[in-house]
């Protein structure tokens, strides 16, 4: 669009000449993080094998929010990732009050599951276990289906309680999230709404982005006929005909841009629900990182240009800030009329060399500008981060790309404020006055 400058040359370009060490030499002194019954908490910042940043767009308070739970569930190694992107007009205090408290209610699901297991757990049953039933090997009583039903069960509770908070006022404003557990060789996923977590793989030389999660958009058959059946209604705008959104059944409002959501109570009577998709993969050797991060992101860069981009920052301490510095210089460079979203990045590392801090990293920088100055046709690259050269070969079906287009608020329409005594169920008879 207009007179830009190249998306893919901003993109793939080389990463040395771009990152001023000045602006990123203080990237650990900004951590936020505490203690939380043995467990540590980040808010910002990063740490052995994360790297996480966020940065407010231009369309009002930041509503993305974001944490990293270690020695998740009081085990060594464990560790809890999630993202959370708020809509509507307290769309920032969803996503907050979903990121203080969905973890310990998934953490105690975990626990409850995990103490019936050891309880009823027979070594016999495992000889006529289901294909499904795949054990884990740190903690061999926790099926796969015992995994998603903590997921389950810690999205509802999350949900309900979400109703009954009285600070909140999530009648009209909720929030997606994408959560992620590391468990030894296992990653878990549970997936409400549009952000996203993508894998990064290695084949040879080349990186191939894994997408883990599916965009859970109205548009999406299954998603459209759950809301239909409960009356609700799926279309795109006028102005934006490719934005499909969900519609109450006899008002072209709230217009909120995802199926599936925490909060926004005046739609769950009309097909919106809490319930998250759950996937599950085994790590392999050649699994490097994964990005869980908010549609800002998506909506600009394709799963390649991302992994590309987290691959060849200079520092892992810094991967996640490099992107979202390349989503919003994406934003800017193809539309340049839009206002830039919020965007929330994590990046977890999976093979065993930490994340390099400034401090870790100076010996390496050194060494690349000296390398740069003998050698200046190539760049000198850290061992632990390659910068890719090799165009992902595996591109994805346009069903899976983040949606192009204009920036877009993800709910259109304010609505009446929830009475605080009113259940979900009621706050729609109160909406349509029945």
């Amino acid at each position: 669009m207009g007179g830009c400058c190249s998306h893919e040359v901003s993109v793939r370009g080389r990463v040395e000449s771009e990152v001023d060490d000045r602006e990123y030499e203080c990237d650990r002194e900004n951590d936020v993080s505490y203690e939380h019954g043995g467990t540590l908490v980040r808010l910002k910042g990063s740490s052995r094998f994360v790297s996480m940043y966020t940065q407010q767009g231009q369309k009002g308070v930041n509503q993305d929010a974001m944490t990293v739970w270690e020695d998740y569930t009081g085990e060594k190694d464990v560790i809890f990732c999630g993202v959370f992107d708020g809509h509507g007009p307290l769309g920032h205090k969803v996503s907050q009050f979903i990121r203080d408290n969905l973890p310990s209610k998934l953490s105690a699901a975990i626990e409850i599951s995990q103490q019936k297991a050891r309880k009823y757990y027979d070594a016999n049953d495992a000889e006529t276990a289901s294909y499904d039933d795949v054990y884990d090997e740190n903690n061999p009583n926790m099926s796969l289906a015992a995994w998603e039903g903590c997921f389950l069960k810690s999205f509802d509770e999350m949900d309900e309680y979400l109703a009954q908070e009285i600070n909140t006022d999530s009648y009209c404003s909720g929030c997606t999230a994408v959560t992620l557990i590391k468990q030894g060789d296992q990653l878990i996923v549970g997936n409400l709404g549009d952000s996203r977590a993508v894998l990064c793989t290695r084949d040879g030389d080349q990186l191939i982005p894994v997408q883990l999660t599916v965009d859970l958009k109205p548009d999406i058959p299954s998603e459209t006929s759950r809301i239909v059946n409960c009356e609700g209604r799926v279309f795109a705008a006028e102005e934006e005909p490719d934005v499909y959104r969900i519609w109450m059944p006899d008002d072209d409002c709230p217009g909120l841009a995802m199926s599936r959501a925490f909060g926004d109570f005046c739609l769950k009577d009309y097909g919106l629900i809490s319930v998250p998709d759950v996937f599950y993969r085994k790590i392999t050797p050649e699994d490097e990182f994964v990005v869980l991060a908010t549609d800002g992101v998506w909506d600009v860069l394709t799963n390649s240009e991302v992994m590309d981009i987290v691959a060849s920052a200079p520092r892992r301490s810094i991967a996640a800030k490099l992107l979202v510095k390349r989503a919003v210089r994406a934003w800017r460079c193809k539309y340049p009329g839009s206002k830039v979203d919020d965007c929330a990045v994590i990046c977890l590392f999976l093979d065993n060399q930490p994340v390099l801090s400034h401090s870790q990293s100076n010996t390496s920088r050194r060494n690349r500008q000296r390398s740069k100055h003998m050698h200046r046709s190539k760049s000198a690259r850290n061992e632990d981060t390659e910068t890719v050269d090799a165009k992902v070969g595996v591109e994805l079906d346009e069903e899976w790309k983040a949606l192009g287009g204009l920036a877009r608020a993800n709910s259109l329409s304010r609505l009446p404020r929830l009475d605080r005594g009113m259940s979900k169920r009621q706050s729609s008879k109160y909406l349509t006055g029945s």
